[in-house]
């Protein structure tokens, strides 16, 4: 079967939805630190909080993976999962930001804002899955790196709004203070125009795409009936074991990558407030404003991301790309602890983008160009494990690594760097197609 191009507006239209769930991830993102800190927990406990979304991201992307690549119905293969996990998004989103609004005590506060988290990131990690998986589906080998570059874009344009927010509803005068173990309703509103704005792009994409039925998905990616039959019985562990390299080199890349982004998340609130506002005062007007100013910095963090990727296809040769993308990064997080000015943080962030773009773009575009059609969802699923595994490990070693540095938040972004910088010697040790 000849394996038709898609227009820029089929590929556009099969990522959109994308920008909705991943304004949903940027808050998670941006406010789950101020959140918590603000319901009274410890800065030595902050990372813990960050062990259960990729937890759960370990669980649910590999079911939702396997799932969905026998799923076929009307509704499509990969939509159901979508559907799904979008609508548990949006009722979460709505009951998190409020649980220091109920009359509940310190702790049945946070022991309700970790059961929300929970549910939220098990519903985004479902609603994020099948985007990566449909690319993968539905594009050729030729289109697969513009059609996930769109798909960073607007995973980058969606960061942008929903870091920004809390931030704007300020600026626009609604209440960036609340009274001591109460979130902010500038944060609150961001929640539930997020909300809104996730089921709306969601189902823009379900309306616009129209998924393979089984006989035209097997031609497509030309797939034997017994190669099928083979494949699907395999477990996931089996599945694992018989990974393509490509799987393992990238994986061991995407293990400092990610450690250095949890590290970013967590820490950024308190080590900002600390260095710029000057303050450790959760209740304090200075660390709100720190809280805030995090949405911008993330913000500028995707602008970055956007012009880095306009330059990555520039580099001729793909590995020289990415590992210079994560060194820059890497010089971004360094720098933060020697800035002591708001504004000049901007340079960091910049250069942090960087490192952000090629993470977004490249690992997936490499693998996917390695796997077999009849398996793609459950390899797709099991590599988000080379996402969530090294979070949960960093996040169990924040707290011991807190102290080493000496209780400074802002020195664990200097952590974040020197872990860019190993991901980026481990680029070279990937083996790749010439179909890059």
């Amino acid at each position: 079967m000849q394996k038709r191009d898609l227009s820029f507006w089929q590929m556009w239209n099969l990522s959109f939805g994308f920008f909705g769930v991943q304004i949903a991830y940027a808050l998670q993102s941006a406010n789950i630190s101020r959140i918590f800190a603000t319901l009274g927990a410890d800065p030595h406990d902050l990372s813990f909080f960050w062990i259960l979304p990729p937890l759960m991201g370990m669980i649910v992307q590999p079911l939702v993976g396997t799932w969905s690549d026998k799923t076929w119905c009307r509704w499509g293969r990969r939509k159901p999962y979508l559907y799904v996990g979008a609508l548990v998004a949006v009722a979460v989103m709505a009951f998190l930001p409020n649980a220091g609004s109920l009359g509940l005590t310190v702790k049945m506060a946070m022991s309700f804002g970790l059961i929300m988290l929970m549910l939220l990131d098990t519903s985004i990690n479902m609603a994020m899955q099948p985007f990566k998986m449909m690319v993968g589906d539905l594009v050729n080998e030729r289109q697969k790196a513009k059609a996930y570059s769109i798909q960073s874009l607007l995973c980058n344009a969606g960061s942008l709004v929903g870091y920004l927010f809390p931030y704007i509803f300020t600026w626009i005068g609604i209440s960036n203070v609340a009274p001591e173990g109460v979130i902010p309703d500038s944060v609150i509103y961001s929640f539930y125009v997020g909300a809104a704005i996730l089921i709306l792009c969601v189902l823009y994409t379900g309306a616009t795409v129209k998924e393979m039925d089984p006989k035209e998905y097997a031609a497509f990616h030309n797939i034997q009936e017994q190669q099928a039959n083979k494949e699907e019985k395999q477990n996931l562990l089996q599945l694992l074991l018989h990974a393509p390299k490509a799987f393992w080199q990238i994986g061991l890349v995407q293990f400092f990558s990610w450690v250095a982004f949890l590290y970013m998340w967590t820490y950024t609130n308190g080590g900002i407030a600390e260095t710029i506002w000057g303050t450790t005062d959760v209740a304090s007007a200075g660390y709100q404003a720190a809280g805030d100013w995090v949405g911008v910095l993330f913000a500028v963090q995707a602008v970055g991301s956007i012009l880095w990727a306009m330059v990555l296809p520039m580099f001729k040769n793909v590995k020289v790309g990415y590992a210079v993308s994560l060194v820059l990064g890497g010089l971004g997080f360094v720098s933060t602890a020697m800035i002591h000015d708001q504004y000049l943080l901007f340079i960091s962030y910049l250069l942090i983008g960087c490192g952000w773009a090629a993470m977004l773009a490249m690992p997936f575009a490499l693998l996917t160009n390695s796997l077999s059609g009849s398996s793609m969802g459950a390899y797709l699923g099991l590599f988000n494990c080379t996402i969530c595994l090294p979070q949960i490990i960093a996040a169990l070693l924040g707290g011991l690594l807190l102290k080493l540095v000496g209780g400074e938040q802002i020195m664990m972004l200097v952590v974040a760097g020197v872990s860019l910088f190993i991901g980026a010697v481990a680029v070279f040790g990937i083996q790749t197609k010439k179909v890059e």
